[in-house]
């Protein structure tokens, strides 16, 4: 039984903190990769672990220890050459003298990293993304303030909320956790989500940026339906149903 199955995964994720598909393969011999997958995801999605390439990592596990990463920063050791590929491709959409929202996140965050020092006004909830914002001299930046969730180092809830009424958007760069045909994008917490829903409603212009590894990945809350999104970046070819899905939706994809 799935319970019984995801119920042992996270005895031996408490055990051992870390544990592969190829562990769970040898555990559970007669269940299959993608339902391991599955197991995998729904602990992810609960809270319990958070998935690496080729299995998982407990997503509690005591941050004081010596060598070990936080949440974030697992998740930004992932995928880093896509990000860096996803983030380049940001950068031709820049623009000066207008009001750009950057969220939360470790692929907004690499923008960021690559972003040049010019006059740029930038609202964000990401704390990591502001601070890097602040090392540069010319880039004005706006706080929205929140709860702030160690996860994914952004800020969300009823102040941040009430704070971005004050704010107009032009261009607003989001972050997104899965995208499925039926789900559409989706994140894990209920708050980023109506934050995001709100900054969308907001913007001129939506742009969405995100890793392949995200696709076919669906979490509790959509914020997102595709139509509502002007331009979808990713790092690679998408496969022609997921192409044709954002042709019909016009939704540009670079």
């Amino acid at each position: 039984m799935p319970t019984t199955r995801r119920e042992r995964i996270t005895q031996l994720l408490n055990d051992h903190t870390t544990i592969s598909l190829a562990d769970l393969s040898e555990e559970f011999p007669d269940v299959s990769a993608m339902t391991l997958r599955r197991d995998l995801i729904h602990l992810e999605e609960v809270g319990v672990a958070i998935r690496v390439k080729g299995g998982a990592i407990l997503a509690n596990q005591a941050e004081s220890h010596s060598g070990e990463e936080s949440a974030y920063g697992i998740r930004a050791n992932t995928h880093k050459d896509a990000k860096l590929t996803i983030a380049k491709k940001a950068l031709a959409l820049m623009e000066t003298d207008r009001s750009i929202f950057f969220d939360a996140g470790s692929t907004i965050m690499t923008l960021s990293q690559q972003l040049q020092d010019d006059y740029y006004s930038i609202v964000t909830t990401g704390i990591n993304v502001a601070q890097n914002l602040l090392e540069k001299e010319r880039i004005n930046v706006v706080v929205l303030g929140g709860y702030a969730n160690r996860n994914t180092l952004s800020l969300s809830g009823p102040l941040s909320t009430g704070v971005l009424d004050a704010v107009n958007i032009d261009v607003a760069f989001i972050s997104a956790s899965g995208f499925t045909l039926d789900n559409h994008f989706t994140v894990s917490n209920i708050y980023e989500a109506e934050l995001k829903r709100q900054i969308i409603a907001k913007a001129t212009k939506v742009i969405v940026l995100m890793d392949t590894s995200k696709i076919g990945k669906s979490l509790p809350y959509t914020f997102a339906q595709a139509a509502s999104v002007d331009i979808f970046i990713t790092e690679a070819g998408l496969s022609k149903e997921i192409k044709s899905f954002f042709t019909k939706e016009k939704t540009q994809v670079l």
